[in-house]
Parts: structure tokens; sequence; C-alpha cells
């Protein structure tokens, strides 16, 4: 072989190995919608059954006028109202998180594919173009989901924390007032009591949690991803379509939660509070300010308080993020239009 074949050949080499090998990432336009949705409410409603009762320990810790540990209220739900008490506002929950992920995931590819469209056209980079793409997708699924998920969060966090005998005992007035016998039950009295507005206690709080964290963690997931990809060089790599695919995906879906629920979590807390709780005036309940909340909060354990619960709201996040992402890129697969 001549010298002049093996320093193009050394060239071809170099330039192979310093590419980065990514999953394909299936299109809007690729998908089959009818089985996308179809396969989408079965799958997801699978992964929120299984995380449910994380959700109902955090919204508890949220709402204690005290600092109780997930332990002791594991343990007092599993004593005092059995399995079922974990499981409190499931059918509510469940029931409006079709429709809400329905909107989410329509939402989320159609401006992913429409802004990725957009960033190419202006030229921007690949690792710009996608956190660009990633980041408008997620403010914008968070924005239309929340529109379902407010009142869905507020019927089912009331029931969530009805069997709460410390807020009984601590805040009197306030849950023990009003009991629901089941979801309809308590949509009926939040209608009756506070009006169609009541279904949307702490919407825009909702909005100023979701939206900016929801662009943060699907643009910091795009970056993520890439950059765990680009670790790896080489044509072994090519595999990774099937195992290191899911792995990359959930570490990239970790890392984003992380910091997601760290920054979120005192809006976090303040909005469950605003959506569950109630003032007491005059012998009549109404429905408590964002001022009176956080007065409120200041008054139990000053700031700290705001994080209450950020342990289960940590770990249900990262879980639920990394289940989500997997399941969800696997839905996209199970869901690409066959090729003619």
């Amino acid at each position: 072989m001549s010298l002049g074949a093996l320093v193009r050949e050394e060239k071809r080499a170099r330039s192979t190995s310093s590419q980065v090998y990514m999953s394909k990432d299936v299109d809007w336009q690729m998908l089959d919608k009818s089985r996308f949705f179809f396969l989408g409410a079965a799958l997801f409603s699978g992964v929120s059954t299984a995380l449910y009762p994380i959700v109902v320990l955090k919204t508890r810790q949220q709402v204690s006028p005290t600092h109780v540990s997930c332990a002791n209220i594991s343990l007092a739900i599993a004593r005092l109202e059995g399995l079922k008490g974990f499981y409190k506002g499931f059918g509510t929950s469940l029931l409006g998180t079709i429709p809400a992920r329905a909107l989410y995931m329509t939402a989320l590819e159609i401006t992913k594919s429409s802004v990725g469209q957009a960033t190419v056209r202006l030229g921007l980079s690949d690792t710009t173009a996608m956190a660009v793409s990633n980041g408008a997708a997620g403010l914008t699924s968070a924005v239309a989901a929340q529109v379902v998920w407010t009142p869905i969060d507020v019927v089912s966090q009331r029931l969530m924390v009805q069997g709460d005998l410390s807020m009984n005992k601590h805040v009197p007035g306030v849950i023990s007032s009003c009991r629901y016998t089941n979801g309809f039950d308590a949509f009926r009295k939040i209608l009756y009591s506070d009006g169609p507005r009541g279904f949307y206690r702490g919407f825009g709080l909702s909005l100023l949690t979701y939206a900016p964290s929801n662009a943060v963690w699907w643009a910091s997931y795009s970056l993520s991803q890439k950059t765990i990809w680009s670790r790896f060089k080489g044509p072994c790599v090519r595999k990774e379509d099937a195992r290191g695919s899911v792995v990359v995906q959930a570490l990239s879906a970790a890392t984003a939660s992380g910091c997601s629920a760290l920054i979120t979590m005192p809006v976090d807390t303040i909005k469950t509070r605003l959506q569950v709780l109630d003032a007491e005036e005059n012998g009549r309940r109404r429905a408590m300010t964002v001022m009176q909340t956080v007065k409120s909060l200041m008054r139990e354990g000053g700031f700290g308080a705001c994080y209450r619960g950020l342990g289960p709201r940590w770990v249900s996040m990262s879980m639920s993020a990394t289940t989500m992402i997997t399941t969800y890129e696997f839905l996209k697969r199970l869901s690409t239009k066959k090729q003619r």
C-alpha cells in the first residue's frame, strides 16, 4: 500500500473514532398516532400505579405542620389505613393522567419537531439546536398539561391527606370540616363551596413550578445524553440501540431530575398547601393566599419547612423521570410507522 493511501486510511479512522453515536430520535411525523396514544395510556398508567405511594408520602409531608419522617408516615398509614391508604385519590389521579399525558406528549413532540426544524434553518449547531428545541418542547408541554393536571391535583391531593390524623389534630377545621367519600364527591363539594375557580387553586404556581423546570429538565436531559454518548467512541458503540441506549437515557434523566427537584421544591410546597388547605375566618372556610401560606411555613420551621418532602420528591422525580423517559423512548419506537 502506498504512503498516500496509508495517510488517507489513518485520517478516515481518526474521523470515525471522533464521531458521537447517539440513538436516532423518532420524529412526530414518523409516529403511528393511534398506537402512540393507546400504548402510551397503558404504559404510563402502569408507571403511575407503581410510583403513586411515594407521591402520597410527599404530599403528606408537605402539608404537615411539623416535620415527620417518611418512615413514620409510612408506618402510620400501614397501621391505621392499610394498603388502601397509599392509594387514596389514585382513581381520580389515573382518570386525569390519561388526557393530561396525551396533551403533554402531543405538545412535546409537535414543538420539538417544529422548533428543531426552525433551529436548523437558523444554522445553529447540533448541540444548541437540540437544547433549544427540547427546552421549548418542555415548556409548552408543561403549560398544556397543567390545564388538566391542576384540577386533578386539587381533588386527588385532598383525598391523599384525608386520613392524616396529625393534620386533623393540629389544623382543626381545615380538613376535618369537609370529608370526601371518593373523587366524584370531592369534585361536587369543591364545586359547591368554591365554584370552578376552586379547581384551579395554585394554577399560577403550578405553571411557575412545572413550566421552567420542565424546560430545564428537557434541555439538560438532551445535553446530558450528548455528553454521555460523547464518552463512547468507536465502532463498538454502534450497538447502543439496545441496552446502552436505556442506560444512557436513565442516567441522563436522573441527572436532570435531581437539579429540578432541588430548585423547584419551595414553590411546589407552597402550591400543594394552597391546593389542599383552607383558612378559617369567623367560622367560615376560605382559600388561603400565597402570603398566608408562606407566613405559615415560616412560623412552622423557617425556610427549611419549604423543603419538607424533598426526599420523597427527589426519589419520586428521579424514579418517575427515569422510568418515564425509558418508557417514552420505548413507546416511540413501538409506535413508529412501518417503512414501505
